[in-house]
């Protein structure tokens, strides 16, 4: 597992960020989630820097990784990810950067369960900070009540011209300790509405993470 890192963002574009997006490199504006008081939504932000570094991503069984690749078409294999945290305060941020996928597609990602294995169903349901009571391990919580970017960690991206992305999340609780031990990748971007709320299509890939 990797060791947790801190995720330092210099103010002035913090508040560009939450205000309007911060500029791309080529003049783009990335859009952002709006401003709150309480907690800040997952919020696409300028793409990680050329040589950025992070696990590779491999084959389960093939090679030692903290990264999985189920789709290789998808995400390739040494394509790149890099996922920190930081708590402060009772709050918990959580920054995606990859680097090498498909590219200008969208994609899901949410904090999962349990570590990443050789299926993809082997990384469990979504961590969720209020667990929702009516959720099983073969029917996972779809309520929107439960499953929500509020109640779970929420990482949506979409990839550049190069196939590179970085999303961050903010919410306003601790990971219980061992409680949430990956990051999925999935087919598109999360839904929300009663009875798929969470879901984002299959999952492509797995990053283990000590959170």
């Amino acid at each position: 597992m990797k060791p947790r890192t801190t995720l330092l963002v210099s103010g002035a574009c913090l508040t560009v960020l939450v205000v309007a997006g911060c500029g791309n490199d080529d003049g783009t504006t990335v859009e952002s989630a709006p401003a709150t008081t309480e907690r800040t939504d997952t919020t696409t932000l300028p793409n990680p820097a050329s040589g950025m570094t992070g696990d590779a991503f491999g084959v389960p069984g093939t090679t030692e990784t903290d990264a999985f690749t189920y789709d290789q078409t998808a995400v390739p294999v040494g394509s790149t990810v890099d996922v920190e945290t930081e708590e402060d305060n009772g709050r918990t941020t959580v920054t995606l950067s990859v680097t090498g996928l498909a590219p200008n597609r969208d994609f899901g990602a949410h904090v999962h369960t349990r570590a990443c294995g050789p299926q993809p169903a082997d990384s469990g349901p979504h961590y969720q900070n209020d667990p929702d009571p009516a959720a099983t391990p073969e029917s996972p919580s779809t309520d929107p009540a439960y499953a929500n970017p509020q109640n779970e960690v929420w990482l949506d991206i979409t990839t550049d011209d190069n196939g590179d992305a970085r999303a961050s999340t903010t919410v306003d609780w601790e990971f219980r300790d061992d409680a949430a031990e990956s990051v999925v990748i999935h087919a598109q971007h999360t839904m929300t509405g009663p009875g798929v709320a969470g879901t984002a299509g299959d999952r492509l890939a797995c990053i283990d993470e000590d959170f």
